[in-house]
C-alpha cells in the first residue's frame, strides 16, 4: 500500500473516530456533538533514534514517509536490529461492530434515551444533577515495513449521571453509570437507575465518619478493579523498569508476592474499553498473567520494552489517538475470581469496611482509593453507611494480605474517563473482578 525506504523499520497507523457527545444541566440541554476525525501517526526507525509525524490529511502519509526518512540514516542491517525483530507481523481484517454500530443510531435517537432517564433525578434530594451520553466508534488500520497489515475495529457508549444531594444539612456528590458496546444495551434501565440514585441519597442521609484505624476490608467490583489498576497494574507496565536495576531487582519474575488465590490478568481479547485485538504496533491482543496464583508470572510490554527486558510481547503498546507515539499501558485488568460465595466472606467478618463504589484512585509503590460509598461491616453482615477520605497501603504489603476472593465476578468499563499516564488521557480501560478481601489497611 506504501512505498518503505530501504534500511529503515516504517510503521503506520490510521484511525478513523466517530464520536457523540450529548450533555443535560438538570433538563436543559448544554451539548449535542457529534464529531468525525481521521489522521495518521507515522514512525521512521534507523537503529538508532525513531522519527515521528502526525498528520490529520490520510493522502499525505507517502509524503510523510519520505520527509521521515530524508531525517534519518539507512540502516542495512535493520532487520536484525533487537527491537525491530520483535515485531510481530500480522495481516487480516476484524470488524466486529459493522452491524449494530453507534454510527447507525440517529442522534435524536441518543438524546431522547438520555432525557428518558431524567425524570429519575427528580428528587428533592437531587439539588442539581448533569448527565451524559458518550459513544465512540474507531476503526484503525496498521501497516508495517516487516509486512504487517490490519485493520479493525472497536465501540463503547455509556451513560453517566452526576448528581449533587442535601440532606438536610448533609451535603455530597454521587455519580451513576453504564457503560455498553451496543446502544441498544443501555435502553430499559430506569430500575437500574433508580436503585443506584436511591443508594447515593441513602448514603448521604446515613452516612457518618468512619472511626480512623487498621480494618480488614471487602472490595466490591468497582474497587477491586480500581485497587488493582492503581496499586499493581501501572507498576507491570515495563517502561518503568528500562534501565532501573533497583525496580527490576523488586519486581523480579517469579517472586512471591501474594497467596495462591490471588491472580491479576491483563486482557486486550475482552470486550469493553479496554478491548484492543492489536495494538498500536501491530501487536495482536493477548491475554497476560500478570501474577498467577500468587507469584509474579509477568508484565505488559510494548516491542522496546519487550527487546529491552527480553520478555515476550504482550499487545500493551496503546496510544490515546493518532497524535501520540504508543506507550506501555493496560487494557482490561482484574483479579481472577474465586471459588468461594460472598455472603461467605461477609460472615467470617466481625468488624470491617466494605468499599462498595469508588470516585477515583492513584498509585504506584502505594496507593489510595477515595470510596464513594462505603459500609461498616459487624458481627458477618454489611451495616451502616460510613464516610471514608481514603483508603491507603503499600502496594507489596496489601498484595500479601489478600486473603479472600469471591466466586461472584464483574467487568466494568469507565464511561467518560479512562488512565493517564503521561500527557495521554483518558485512554479506554477495563476493570473489575471479583470481591476481594485484604486483611489490613489503613482507613481514614
Amino acid at each position: 500500500m506504501y512505498r518503505f525506504p530501504e534500511g529503515l523499520y516504517v510503521d503506520v497507523r490510521i484511525e478513523e473516530t466517530y464520536e457523540t457527545k450529548i450533555s443535560f444541566k438538570k433538563t436543559a440541554l448544554q451539548q449535542q456533538k457529534v464529531r468525525s476525525n481521521k489522521g495518521a501517526f507515522i514512525r521512521v526507525f534507523d537503529g538508532d533514534r525513531w522519527y515521528y509525524s502526525s498528520i490529520t490529511d490520510i493522502s499525505r502519509v507517502q509524503e510523510s514517509i519520505d520527509i521521515l526518512a530524508g531525517m534519518a540514516r539507512p540502516n542495512p542491517d535493520i532487520n536484525n536490529h533487537p527491537i525491530v525483530k520483535e515485531f510481530e507481523v500480522n495481516t487480516g481484517t476484524v470488524l466486529n461492530f459493522s452491524e449494530r454500530s453507534v454510527t447507525d443510531i440517529p442522534v435524536e435517537e441518543k438524546q431522547a434515551l438520555l432525557e428518558g432517564y431524567l425524570h429519575l433525578l427528580d428528587r428533592p434530594e437531587v439539588v442539581h444533577h448533569t448527565s451524559y451520553y458518550v459513544d465512540n466508534k474507531t476503526i484503525k488500520s496498521i501497516y508495517s515495513s516487516k509486512g504487517t497489515a490490519v485493520t479493525f475495529d472497536k465501540q463503547t457508549c455509556g451513560i453517566r449521571l452526576s448528581l449533587d444531594m442535601a440532606c438536610g444539612d448533609k451535603k455530597d456528590k454521587g455519580t451513576v453509570s453504564k457503560a455498553a458496546i451496543y446502544f441498544d444495551e443501555l435502553k430499559n434501565l430506569c430500575g437500574f437507575f433508580s436503585e443506584q440514585v436511591e443508594k447515593n441519597i441513602q448514603f448521604v442521609r446515613e452516612a457518618e465518619p468512619v472511626e480512623p484505624g487498621i480494618y480488614p476490608v471487602l472490595m466490591g467490583p468497582e474497587a477491586t478493579g480500581v485497587f488493582t489498576h492503581e496499586s499493581f497494574g501501572h507498576k507491570s507496565e515495563s517502561d518503568f523498569m528500562v534501565g532501573d536495576e533497583t525496580m527490576k531487582a523488586e519486581w523480579a519474575l517469579g517472586k512471591t508476592i501474594g497467596q495462591d488465590l490471588l491472580t491479576i490478568i491483563d486482557d486486550g481479547t475482552v470486550s469493553g474499553n479496554g478491548y484492543t485485538p492489536f495494538d498500536d504496533e501491530g501487536t495482536r491482543g493477548k491475554k497476560t498473567y500478570i501474577i498467577k496464583n500468587g507469584k509474579l508470572t509477568g508484565r505488559l510490554h510494548s516491542t522496546a520494552t519487550s527487546a529491552a527486558l527480553e520478555e515476550p510481547l504482550t499487545g500493551n503498546a496503546r496510544a490515546v489517538s493518532f497524535e501520540f507515539e504508543p506507550i506501555v499501558r493496560m487494557t482490561t485488568t482484574y483479579i481472577e475470581k474465586g471459588d468461594r460465595p460472598l455472603k461467605d466472606i461477609i460472615a467470617e467478618m466481625d468488624k470491617g469496611i466494605f468499599i462498595d463504589t469508588v470516585k477515583h484512585g492513584s498509585g504506584m509503590s502505594t496507593f489510595t482509593i477515595a470510596p464513594a460509598r462505603a459500609y461498616k461491616i459487624e458481627n458477618g453482615k454489611i451495616t451502616k453507611p460510613v464516610k471514608v477520605s481514603v483508603v491507603t497501603g503499600n502496594v507489596f504489603e496489601t498484595l500479601a494480605e489478600v486473603d479472600a476472593v469471591s466466586e461472584e465476578f464483574e467487568l466494568l468499563s469507565f464511561v467518560g474517563g479512562g488512565c493517564g499516564k503521561m500527557e495521554q488521557f483518558p485512554l479506554p480501560v477495563g476493570f473489575g473482578g471479583p470481591y476481594t478481601r485484604v486483611k489490613r489497611l489503613s482507613v481514614q
